[in-house]
């Protein structure tokens, strides 16, 4: 019996049910090995780089656009200094052979306390919502999700995919399994709590800005 029979057998246990019949075993069998790619009208726009921008910059995120990899050091400097950051960030490994401009600090690993600005390199983005899939490990560690002020993230347009479905899709199809921590960001952190106004940052992020290359 596989993990995934023993742990639904034991829920169903805990439920006060049976075991599984054979034929919803094999529906469900089925199901696992040719699942349902959409579960909503598809998005028809022909340019997804467009619309992940649109759709990103409706949640106050940013974007810009750069012809290549070796350009997101000079990218990441411009907005330091428009922002008036320090010329230091976490940079995750997947970003690890990038040459940054002298006299930068850059450290590749988790962000701390006082890291201001982190920059990561994303799995995926979806056009659908303007949403950026990140994994966590040390590519992309997850501490850049939600510690650094401002958030730059590398999106090859490679990477941008229709629908969320798409990203299922992607993991499988890479074969690595899923990592410990996923997550979806749809621009910087937001809050609401008091009296319904949007205050930015309040979680995470008060910043987020898309390199968006190639």
């Amino acid at each position: 019996m596989s993990s995934r029979d023993t742990i639904l057998n034991a829920v169903r246990q805990g439920l006060g049910r049976g075991p599984l019949d054979e034929a919803t075993v094999r529906k469900l069998d089925e199901r696992s090995a040719n699942p349902p790619r959409h579960i909503r009208p598809p998005v028809d726009d022909e340019d997804l780089v467009a619309r992940f921008c649109e759709r990103m910059e409706s949640r106050s995120g940013t974007t810009s656009r750069l012809k290549a990899l070796d350009a997101v050091p000079a990218a990441v400097a411009a907005l330091a200094e428009k922002h008036g950051l320090p010329h230091a960030a976490a940079v995750g490994n997947a970003l690890a052979s990038l040459s940054w401009p002298e006299g930068w600090s850059i450290e590749h690993g988790a962000a701390g306390i006082d890291t201001a600005l982190g920059v990561s390199m994303a799995w995926r983005a979806i056009a659908e919502t303007g949403a950026v899939m990140m994994h966590s490990g040390p590519d992309s560690p997850i501490t850049h999700n939600f510690v650094p002020e401002t958030h730059v993230v590398v999106v090859p347009v490679e990477r941008i995919v229709r629908h969320y479905e798409d990203c299922w899709v992607a993991l499988r199809e890479a074969g690595k399994g899923a990592p410990r921590a996923m997550n979806f960001i749809s621009g910087p952190s937001r809050t609401a709590d008091v009296e319904q106004t949007i205050e930015l940052g309040a979680h995470g992020p008060r910043r987020m800005h898309l390199l968006v290359v190639g």
